[in-house]
């Protein structure tokens, strides 16, 4: 965490002026929002989709402030820039913020990007029953799949980008609670995934913030290790911790778990993660927890939001064996906003309470 329990963070980067008029849709999946930028941001340079990233980084970080921070958004707010795609086969690329910087992959946009883009045009071509969107995001193309019902568009899936467990029952030291094993597994961004029970929690009945303060000592040991990805050294860090439910199957034979994402700065998932359900899938697979094929419901801890995920292909990145994973979920319009930002107002330029 960068900022401690209660304390104000302000940001003081002055490239915020008076003239500033963002406009934005508002849109969430299972819960969890997602803010899509329309008109208004500046320009984002860069060759390629990671280059805009690093841009975005660098040059922009008063505007990501701006939207994602009170008093426009709050310390859990998520939120999507459209740039345009340098992958000839993309109908549009995309960077993902929050609240402490910009992220490889998520899920839940893409689930509600792929309606969006649908719904505004981005796609030349609609076909039913299903429409195919191609989003680059900073971690690689992802094809997403809109399903239309009673004529509108609907449900999403989307195939992910090849995922595989990094290292498999690590045993680390955390403050407050010993010796823990875990697993690292890489879904579009890297997680530390293991069940609550480890840390003698109850994912279901234990505090919501006693599991997030968890997660979070979790992903601050963890981030010492080395995490590598085979192809991009900008992709090699650890994005967050996933606690998870202790996973039985019912009766019937269907498989259900649930689990609680904490990333980025202590930010919590409403919904069960995309990008998580894939790293939790080629987890699974690789531990014969699962099969090819096998799918399996991911429960949100928070909302009770569910999304599915399944393997479909053995894949290869690099040297590297890994799996794609197909997850389904389902995208709502909220609204849509006008922001703006008045001359004289030192707290308009944003700040976060947590």
């Amino acid at each position: 965490m960068t900022e401690p329990m209660n304390k104000k963070q302000i940001s003081e980067n002055q490239t915020i002026d008076s003239n500033t008029k963002i406009t934005t849709t508002e849109m969430h999946t299972a819960g969890e929002p997602l803010r899509i930028i329309e008109t208004g941001f500046p320009p984002v340079e860069g060759e390629n989709i990671l280059d805009k990233m690093k841009y975005a980084k660098r040059h922009l970080d008063a505007y990501r402030k701006f939207l994602m921070y009170e008093p426009r958004g709050h310390f859990d707010m998520y939120g999507a820039i459209l740039v345009k795609p340098n992958v000839p086969s993309a109908d549009i690329g995309v960077l993902f913020m929050h609240n402490e910087g910009f992220s490889t992959m998520c899920g839940h946009a893409v689930i509600a990007l792929g309606r969006y883009a649908v719904d505004k045009g981005y796609v030349k071509t609609i076909t039913c029953p299903e429409t195919q969107v191609n989003i680059q995001c900073p971690c690689g193309l992802v094809k997403t799949y809109v399903s239309y019902n009673n004529g509108r568009s609907a449900a999403v899936r989307f195939h992910s980008v090849p995922a595989f467990i990094h290292s498999r029952d690590i045993q680390v030291d955390v403050p407050k609670f010993g010796t823990i094993t875990l697993d690292v597994s890489y879904g579009g961004a890297f997680y530390a995934i293991l069940p609550a029970s480890h840390l003698g929690l109850d994912l279901h009945k234990s505090k919501f913030r006693e599991l997030v303060s968890a997660a979070t000592c979790i992903t601050e040991t963890v981030k010492q290790e080395e995490i590598i990805h085979p192809e991009s050294p900008a992709l090699s860090f650890l994005y967050g911790t996933i606690l998870t439910d202790d996973m039985i199957p019912e009766k019937n034979g269907e498989i259900k778990t649930a689990n609680i994402c904490v990333f980025a700065d202590g930010e919590v998932d409403r919904s069960p993660t995309g990008s998580g359900v894939t790293a939790r899938i080629a987890l699974m697979l690789g531990k014969g927890q699962i099969k090819m094929n096998e799918k399996v419901s991911f429960i949100s801890s928070t909302t009770q939001g569910e999304f599915t995920g399944c393997p479909i292909e053995a894949v290869n990145i690099g040297d590297q064996a890994a799996v794609c994973v197909e997850v389904a979920g389902e995208a709502f319009y909220c609204g849509q906003s006008t922001f703006i930002y008045e001359k004289g107002d030192a707290l308009g330029k944003g700040f976060l309470l947590h």
